[in-house]
């Protein structure tokens, strides 16, 4: 007489455990691999980005390289450039737990555009007070107000595995130029980077993909020697 083998199960509440720390375990994988949510915190980079807009930032485009002028980037704070009223935190136990594995958008982060790479020469501005990167004058159709560029003025040139960042927001945002006389001149580390802005999920009204720009396609590699 044959008898039927059945396979042993898991109670209910085992079973609802054991699918919650799997989710929370991959939930975790994503975060720290391929996607996070973010809020925009300021104005510093409007039109673009408007205040408290909700956006997943993609880690994906920087598995095998580093990021590229006209990235919008997010980054973790290189010391003193964030402002307390920015440094917001999850303020209860649910929100504390999305944040962990990346579904709440968080704060204690800056974003900004790169306008210069490792070894560009960023300066401003030029006679029509544009940006100039390597000696190549750039019209950048995203700012929020084109004549506020040119009034801080400027001639670096990017170390090696670093950034020069600004925010679209040119007369409102704390970026690369306020922060020359601090320590880091500025700069900040390659390494700094959690991700590239990829979609607005929040509002609704204005959600879909961030759109690149083209304006640094014609900047050469090799920057006109900076004088001194």
């Amino acid at each position: 007489m044959s008898e039927t083998v059945k396979k042993r199960q898991l109670p209910v509440w085992q079973e609802s455990i054991l699918l919650v720390v799997i989710a929370m375990v991959m939930a975790v994988v994503v975060k720290a691999f391929f996607l996070q949510a973010f809020y925009i915190p300021s104005e510093s980079m409007e039109p673009t980005m408007l205040v408290n807009d909700k956006i997943l930032v993609q880690k994906v485009s920087y598995w095998t390289g580093d990021p590229q002028r006209g990235d919008i980037v997010v980054f973790d704070d290189p010391g003193g450039w964030l402002d307390a009223s920015e440094d917001a935190k999850a303020s209860n136990p649910v929100q504390k737990a999305l944040e962990v594995v990346g579904l709440f958008p968080t704060g204690g982060h800056l974003i900004k555009r790169v306008v210069g790479v490792g070894g560009d020469r960023v300066a401003c501005c030029d006679e029509q007070g544009r940006l100039t990167v390597n000696g190549t004058s750039i019209d950048e159709p995203y700012l929020r107000d084109p004549a506020a560029n040119s009034e801080t003025r400027f001639d670096v040139i990017v170390p090696k595995d670093h950034l020069w960042v600004e925010g679209d927001n040119r007369g409102n945002s704390a970026d690369s130029r306020v922060h020359q006389g601090d320590p880091g001149g500025g700069f900040i580390p390659v390494d700094a980077v959690v991700g590239k802005a990829w979609v607005r999920v929040w509002p609704w009204k204005r959600m879909g993909f961030i759109r690149g720009t083209d304006a640094f396609a014609e900047v050469p590699d090799d920057p006109p020697a900076k004088r001194e």
